[in-house]
């Protein structure tokens, strides 16, 4: 089995818009909540989200081309273009067909159909609808326009797992390259979904957190008022690279992938497994891919979103896969600084874990203010501060309504 190395990243968060300040707002530990500025929200129960700040996409695609496009989609080629800039790669060098793309949203493109919706019912029912709605709207178009924009001509598609679903992009990547089917491939997600109809449909599902006086300490997870989690935005893109394909051509090798796992809870539309069985399951599956123990793991990014039942039962079944060893190891929630950026979580999370161990350092769980009992002492959760530690190997776990669940483990080269 083909070796598979990350060789290059991108992404655009609510505490940076690139990886450089993503990386110091990691490091920092700051919020990227505040009040929404997309739609009036003065009427919603959750009045806030992680945004995006001063994003002009006009600085990176033609004004035209702008047009045609939804915002998840221009995020995905600004992170796309970030990656494949960092990763030093020629592009007109390489064999095309042998390049492939697979990028992931949960929602793909909710603003686009809001405002046509929108526009038809205020139009009296009048049929005026935008040429580029579909195009702009269908969740696959980042996988598209990233191949069109640089030519590639292999495997293409999108993955569509809620809040798993750039980790199953990111898997799939991965296993294409491994079975010799691909030389090199662009995956990660983007979700821009800070509109309307998600913040109602989130809130009414009890889901968000309703913290409107204090935006920026309202993601909190592990915290025992913690409320439910903060919706965000944003993208990462990471370039795949088959280890010896890499290595011919002189990249920088970030770190390398050596496992992925997907199991499902088969229990709930939304809420975790009360057993953690497929969050065990897909750790377990996931270490044993790698060909790591407990004790090999020095960081897990978790999915921690800040809600109630979420975040305990994941440390549950971390407990249960690491045992002891779990004392040694820091865990930490970066949503409690980005967001939840649904579709795009896995993505962005795996590249704070990349950074880590790029850095020595742990992205910190910020906002923690009051220990939760039915949390075990036993683990390091980082609290409030990033703590400087040489990363050798990290886990990132995603997980999405339906049950789905993902594990990704990176180790240093």
């Amino acid at each position: 089995m083909k070796r598979v190395v990350v060789t290059g990243i991108g992404a655009i968060t609510p505490i940076g818009n690139n990886v450089p300040a993503y990386l110091d707002g990691l490091q920092r530990g700051i919020s990227g909540a505040g009040p929404i500025t997309q739609f009036d929200a003065s009427l919603f129960k959750t009045q806030f989200a992680c945004e995006i700040k001063g994003f002009v996409p006009e600085d990176f695609i033609d004004r035209k081309e702008v047009r045609r496009i939804d915002r998840f989609t221009q995020f995905a080629l600004v992170t796309a273009a970030e990656a494949i800039k960092d990763s030093g790669v020629e592009v007109d060098a390489l064999n095309k067909q042998r390049i492939g793309v697979i990028w992931a949203s949960g929602i793909g493109g909710l603003h686009t159909l809001e405002k046509e919706i929108q526009d038809y019912v205020l139009g009296n029912g009048t049929p005026r609808h935008n040429p580029f709605l579909i195009p702009k709207m269908i969740t696959n178009m980042g996988a598209g326009m990233i191949s069109i924009q640089y030519g590639f001509m292999g495997i293409n598609y999108a993955t569509v797992s809620a809040c798993a679903s750039s980790s199953h992009a990111i898997i799939n990547a991965a296993d294409y390259i491994r079975l010799g089917k691909a030389d090199m491939m662009v995956t990660g997600g983007s979700e821009a979904t800070i509109a309307a109809t998600a913040v109602g449909g989130f809130t009414n599902m009890k889901a968000m957190s309703e913290r409107n006086d204090d935006p920026a300490t309202a993601s909190r997870p592990y915290d025992k008022d913690r409320d439910g989690f903060v919706l965000g935005e944003g993208a990462g893109a990471l370039i795949l690279e088959e280890y010896e394909h890499a290595k011919k051509r002189g990249a920088r090798i970030y770190a390398e992938y050596v496992g992925g796992a997907m199991t499902n809870d088969a229990y709930h539309i939304s809420a975790p497994h009360p057993e953690g069985i497929g969050v065990i399951n897909v750790m377990n599956l996931v270490l044993e891919e790698a060909g790591l123990t407990p004790s090999d793991i020095h960081y897990i990014n978790t999915h921690g979103t800040s809600t109630p039942l979420g975040d305990v039962a994941e440390l549950k079944a971390i407990r249960h896969v690491f045992g002891d060893a779990v004392s040694k190891v820091n865990v930490s929630a970066t949503k409690s600084m980005t967001g939840h950026l649904l579709g795009a979580a896995g993505a962005v999370e795996a590249i704070a874990g990349i950074l880590a161990m790029q850095h020595d350092f742990i992205p910190p769980t910020i906002n923690h203010f009051t220990d939760d009992p039915e949390i075990d002492p036993i683990f390091n959760l980082t609290f409030n501060e990033a703590q400087q530690r040489k990363v050798k190997a990290m886990i990132s776990n995603t997980f999405g309504f339906g049950g789905h669940n993902a594990s990704i483990a990176f180790k240093a080269v």
